[in-house]
């Protein structure tokens, strides 16, 4: 049976100490802070960024360079026979056609998956790849699998400030300090890959509710949830304090009492564009085997 290696991004929300303890491999994403480079969870830390975010500093995110791609493949390729390579989804990003191009070059040893997913439902792929390896899947399963499944996961997200939309230019100045006047809070969802407006409410607990009828309403209609849920995996997610997130999570696990509600933060190329204090809510269709 050949050996095999699942690879990602820190897109995933997967710390390198995480990476070691799952057994995959990270490739950290370079974000540019002031006009020089970091990467993500080596010399930047979540506390590091959302210091610098919130001191309004000129952060942009960035794609990993080829030569740091194909030095990881090619370090990972001397103890494996192959590797499933999963980044971040195409919609939000050019490193999955980048990988893809480059992955051309490797005689088929590396396969670049591309299932649109991002942050926790990137990092759930992540995890599903590892369970189909270790069921004794090949490469190709794995890859089919993911890119077929692709649409099985929904996100929304609701935002504590307009600024960084406005600065990003998804805003027009004029719109953000309208909505930052009446206190309009957004709710985006992000739904095959892309990060859409869905709707907006006057008050954070209106916002939350608005996205948890949105997921349940996913769950049921698409994903063709049971009775109980049971085949569903419902995730909270943040940017910067977790605090606010607990109090969702109790929110949600009222809904849903039988269920392990998971706290994860938002990743950084993410948080990166709405800024902290955002709250999101995840559901994902279980990998079934």
């Amino acid at each position: 049976m050949k050996k095999i290696a699942i690879v990602t991004d820190s897109n995933s929300g997967i710390t390198q100490e995480e990476a070691k303890k799952l057994g995959v491999f990270v490739l950290p994403m370079p974000f540019y802070v002031n006009g020089e480079e970091y990467l993500e969870g080596t010399t930047l830390t979540h506390k590091k960024f959302y210091e610098l975010l919130e001191n309004k500093a000129d952060i942009s995110t960035s794609q990993p360079s080829l030569y740091n791609l194909t030095t990881l493949w090619d370090t990972i390729l001397e103890e494996y026979d192959e590797l499933v390579h999963i980044p971040m989804s195409s919609a939000l990003s050019s490193s999955c056609e980048v990988a893809m191009a480059a992955a051309q070059d490797y005689d088929g040893k590396v396969h670049v998956v591309d299932n649109l997913s991002i942050s926790v439902t990137q990092k759930l792929s992540v995890l599903n790849a590892l369970t189909m390896r270790d069921e004794g899947k090949s490469c190709a399963d794995i890859k089919n699998y993911l890119e077929a499944s692709k649409y099985d996961s929904t996100i929304y997200i609701t935002l504590n400030t307009l600024y960084y939309l406005k600065k990003g230019g998804r805003l027009t100045p004029a719109a953000a300090a309208l909505g930052t006047l009446l206190q309009i809070k957004p709710v985006l969802q992000i739904q095959g890959g892309k990060l859409d407006s869905f709707s907006k409410a006057r008050t954070m607990k209106k916002a939350k509710s608005i996205m948890m009828d949105a997921v349940r309403k996913d769950a049921q209609t698409r994903f063709h949830a049971t009775e109980n849920f049971d085949n569903i995996i419902f995730h909270v997610v943040y940017s910067g304090s977790d605090e606010a997130a607990k109090e969702f999570q109790k929110e949600v696990l009222e809904l849903y009492p039988q269920h392990t509600i998971n706290i994860e933060p938002l990743s950084l190329s993410i948080a990166c564009h709405i800024g902290p204090g955002a709250l999101a809510l995840t559901a994902s269709k279980k990998y079934q085997g």
